[in-house]
């Protein structure tokens, strides 16, 4: 007698970047092989500062904290006061994490969503936001205000996600439009985490080094009322200082909510390995790469966007972050194609919700060699 083995795993879409294959084999046949500008991965060297750092703390025989080393905090505070205008952030209500996908995908469950509670998401987005929900059991629904929402919708939100600067459209939050959206979340009872991993990267009014005002953070005082209750600020190196490989970010808000998650991850064994730890440690004190990396991509934008228009594309937001929501008033899956013609790889905006059809996302991550490939292909006679 024979029993059948029940069916296992969780019924998520897959994983939408396949669909890319025949796309990405197209432009390959070019001469001179693919110019990939769809997916955000930095491609520069890890400054040398950040890698001295690891190896200094490579001999690392004990298991590493998960709430962080009090050093790692103390400069993740400091960061916080010198480059996000938020003074005074206790060290205890911050937390390293294994990047920042991760707590974006488990945030909901750790949080003890459950189903019928609400994660609400912007329109356009990454999604993970939507990965997240599904491991709680809980709806996510897209929305860019809260009022959006019917009365019986906004009942059962528990979870507002803001994306500022935004993935993939570059979109930047005012501080009053942030100041907006935790005042709704509070009278809901729900909790606002904001995924600001681009806030080092803003252009034009908001370049900093070029007289343009900061990022906003959902920690600013002028956007929290000087508490930090209901809040949540998530961010990551790896576009700042081409960490992705070492999978670097941290968690910092609400206390209450901080230690249940730092407690959480505990049983978990979610933890950041120590040589990380410090690397991050000595990246949060060492202002000059961030700003030499800013201006690798500064360059880079500035070449690329004039031959984005010669194209035929128009580019939309993209006020700060690593792409170029760029559209040519046809579906999204034509310019995929088109530009694969030209031996260019860009990102679909339809993986990006319903509302991202019509576009595509152009990454700055390619080398100063392949963006100038990527300009003369775009700029050429057809």
């Amino acid at each position: 007698m024979t029993t059948a083995v029940r069916s296992f795993g969780l019924s998520l879409p897959d994983y939408p970047w396949e669909a890319m294959a025949p796309y990405a084999a197209r432009a390959a046949e070019y001469p001179g092989g693919a110019v990939n500008l769809s997916i955000g991965t930095p491609v520069d060297p890890t400054p040398a500062v950040i890698q001295e750092a690891l190896r200094a703390a490579a001999n690392a025989p004990g298991y590493p904290t998960v709430h962080g080393t009090p050093a790692l905090r103390e400069a993740i505070a400091a960061w916080f006061a010198r480059r996000r205008g938020v003074d005074g952030l206790d060290p205890r209500d911050v937390m390293p994490t294994v990047g920042s996908k991760e707590l974006v995908a488990w945030l909901p469950f750790l949080l003890g969503l459950k189903p019928g509670d609400v994660v609400v998401r912007p329109t356009v987005a990454y999604p993970t936001y939507d990965i997240g929900a599904t491991f709680a059991g809980a709806t996510a629904v897209a929305a860019d205000d809260l009022d959006e929402l019917d009365a019986a919708t906004r009942a059962k939100v528990r979870l507002v996600w803001v994306n500022s600067p935004g993935n993939p459209t570059g979109s930047v939050r005012s501080a009053a439009s942030l100041a907006k959206i935790v005042d709704q979340a509070r009278e809901l009872g729900a909790l606002v985490a904001s995924d600001e991993c681009y806030a080092e990267l803003g252009w034009g009014e908001w370049d900093l080094q070029r007289g343009g005002e900061a990022v906003p953070s959902i920690l600013d005082p002028r956007v929290s009322d000087g508490s930090n209750e209901g809040l949540l600020s998530i961010y990551s190196l790896s576009k700042q200082s081409n960490l992705a490989g070492y999978r670097a970010a941290f968690v910092a808000g609400d206390s209450a909510i901080m230690a249940n998650l730092v407690n959480s991850r505990k049983h978990a064994g979610m933890i950041v390995p120590y040589p990380i730890q410090e690397a991050m440690r000595v990246a949060l004190g060492d202002d000059a790469h961030v700003q030499a990396q800013k201006d690798l991509y500064r360059g880079r934008r500035e070449r690329i966007v004039p031959a984005l228009e010669s194209f035929g594309l128009t580019i939309h937001d993209s006020h700060a972050g690593l792409y170029l929501w760029s559209t040519a008033g046809e579906a999204t899956w034509e310019t995929i194609a088109r530009l694969a013609e030209r031996g260019i790889v860009a990102g679909p905006g339809v993986f990006y919700g319903e509302a991202g059809n019509g576009y595509v996302r152009v990454a700055l991550t390619g080398s100063d060699e392949r963006i100038d490939a990527a300009v003369a292909r775009l700029t050429a006679p057809a």
